[in-house]
Formats: structure tokens, sequence, C-alpha cells
């Protein structure tokens, strides 16, 4: 997502190669509430951005190539997800709960965002003003280690670097298949805790992710699930993992290695409130996967997807299990503002600005 746009005019959106696709946020790709089992296309960037303090024309946002996290993968990021409400409006979902997340990660690597969690949430909220969207987006905040400061020496360091702090967004709607994916139990392992605070969202992190699901998609597969260096489960490429074993709802602890996920914490809510089910938080091995009734992923961009197929052999019956079917109904209502009772999850974007 570094191309830059070819316009300026607030509003107007590239696609990923810099190509013209489309003249407002609230149209094309993403619009509205996406159709099951319809994923969204390549999304399109917003053409502004806010960077150094500033909202600037995306193309103004950029970072030169001496850049510290660019060559060391010190910086940290979120992924937030902002929707078309039923009543017309947009609103962020979550927002704080990531960006307090953010600024937890930005203290492992010494990295000072500036603003607060409150304030990030007013920026994210007038970016999406001045871009005029009124359907679907999604927001990537992120902090990381800029230059060496003077009298720093050389080298891979947290201390003596200066820190910097970029948002921008993009259209983008449902993009998994409700109908279910297939996965693959991934050869790569997930990292120690202890070789990587695996709990913070750090860019570098990612590319332990990025081979489990290269190798997943070449062998056919939709997504990985890893392992932990003691053969548990940990999670997906970029989702945290349930399973349904013997009539409980289980998912992993944050001790198995894992990204402790907003998704994952809305999921295990709606299904304590709304189908009083209470959810078994521990280990999960890889044989109760196989022998699981259901299996579903979680994550902001994921949403809630149902697993149908793991390493070749159907999960169940091969299709969305009941509780998966519902959990993920409820899901959709709550982030619509169709339900009430969590209207405190949702930050009403407002009307758009010039």
């Amino acid at each position: 997502m570094t191309a830059p746009a070819t316009g300026t005019a607030n509003g107007r959106t590239t696609g990923q190669d810099g190509a013209r696709a489309g003249t407002g946020a609230g149209t094309g790709a993403g619009a509205g509430p996406a159709a099951a089992g319809a994923p969204s296309p390549t999304p399109s960037l917003a053409a502004l951005a806010y960077h150094d303090g500033e909202f600037v024309p995306l193309e103004r946002a950029q970072v030169p190539v001496t850049t510290q996290a660019l060559q060391y993968g010190t910086g940290v990021f979120e992924g937030i997800r902002a929707y078309a409400q039923a009543d017309g409006g947009l609103a962020v979902f979550r927002g704080r709960d990531h960006y307090r997340r953010l600024l937890r990660s930005a203290r492992t690597l010494r990295i000072d965002v500036g603003p607060d969690a409150e304030r990030l949430c007013e920026v994210t909220a007038e970016l999406l003003r001045r871009i005029g969207a009124t359907t679907d987006m999604y927001i990537r905040p992120l902090a990381y280690k800029r230059a060496l400061l003077p009298g720093t020496p050389p080298g891979v360091q947290l201390t003596g670097v200066s820190d910097a702090l970029t948002v921008n967004a993009f259209r983008m709607g449902s993009y998994t298949d409700r109908g279910g994916i297939s996965v693959a139990i991934s050869s790569w392992r997930r990292p120690d805790p202890g070789v990587l605070p695996v709990r913070a969202k750090i860019t570098g992190g990612y590319v332990n992710n990025a081979l489990a699901v290269d190798e997943a998609r070449a062998a056919g597969y939709d997504d990985a699930i890893l392992l932990n260096g003691r053969g548990q489960v940990a999670e997906a490429s970029t989702a945290n993992v349930f399973a349904v074993v013997g009539g409980r709802l289980v998912t992993p602890p944050a001790t198995a290695g894992l990204l402790e996920g907003i998704t994952r914490d809305t999921a295990v809510t709606l299904a304590a409130d709304l189908l009083d089910t209470e959810t078994d938080v521990r280990d999960l091995g890889r044989d109760e996967l196989y022998d699981a009734d259901e299996v579903f992923l979680t994550g902001t961009g994921a949403e809630i997807v149902p697993v149908t197929g793991i390493a070749g052999r159907p999960v169940g019956d091969g299709v969305p299990g009941p509780l998966t079917t519902a959990l993920t109904t409820a899901y959709h209502e709550v982030v619509r503002g169709r339900d009430q009772r969590y209207h405190h999850w949702l930050q009403a974007v407002g009307p758009a600005t010039a």
C-alpha cells in the first residue's frame, strides 16, 4: 500500500497500482454491506493520509529508503474497520481498543506515538470525513522508527532514533468467503515470546505470517494455522482460532503465542451474551482441530470466517456449523449498529467535510 495516488482531491481513491479507482469513497468497491460469499476486489486507497501531524495528499506521505523501520522492521501497526451503519451513517468499530493496543505495542519498541488513544480516534474520524467516506473502510495506523538522532552511532537500535506516525485508509468490504475456507497446518512455527514479543503487533514479526500464508496458498489452501513451539495451536496468519470441541467453544490462551485480537474478544463476548455460550480459553491441540465439530477464525480484516477444511480433512460436515453461523450473524448486526446494546463499541464519524 505504498503506491502514490494519481490525484489529490479529497475523497478520490486510487488502486494499489496507482490507477484511478473512483471519484468518491462512498461508491465502488466495498459499497454498503458486502454480500455473503462475495469477497471484495483489491482495495482502493484514499488519496489523503495523516502524516507527521497533518492531513496531506497520499503521495506526500512517503518515507526515505533509509528509514529504520523499513530496514529493521521496527514499527507497530493496527488494522481498524469502519462500517456503514443501518441508519445511513458511518462508524469506526472498537477504535479505542485498537489504539490502546497500538500504544502498548509502541511502548515495547520505545516508540513515542504522541497522541493518546482518544486523540487518535479523533484523527481517524477526521480523516474519514475529509475523504468523504460513506461505506466500509479499513484504517491502517503505523507508528515507526524513522532516523538516527544526532550523535547516535549506526546500527539497529531503539533508543536514539526518531519516531513517526502515519494513518491511511482504503475502501474495503468483506473479503472472506462466509461459505467457508480451507486451511493448512503450517510447517512454520509461531515465534516463542522469548524470541519475539508476539503480543505486540510489530511489523517485522509479520514475515512469519507471510511465509506461512505463502506456503499454504502455494499448496492450494486459503490460509494457514500456525502451531507454537510446543505443538499447540497458536493462530492463523492474521486471525485467531476458535473450535467447537465436545460441544464447548475453545480458543487458545495468550500464552500460546498469539496476538490477543479485538475481534477475538468481540466473539467471546457475543457468544456469552447472545448465544449463552461460554468460551474455554485453553491450549488447543492439532488433533482437536481435526476432530472439532466447527472451526472458525476471527480478525479485523477477516471478521468471522468459517473453516470447513483443515489439511485436506473436512471440518464437521464440511459446511459452516450452527454456532459459527449464529455468531457471524450476531457480529454483523453489531458492527452495523443494529444492536443497541453494543453501541459503545461504535464511534460515529459524522458528515463529510470539505
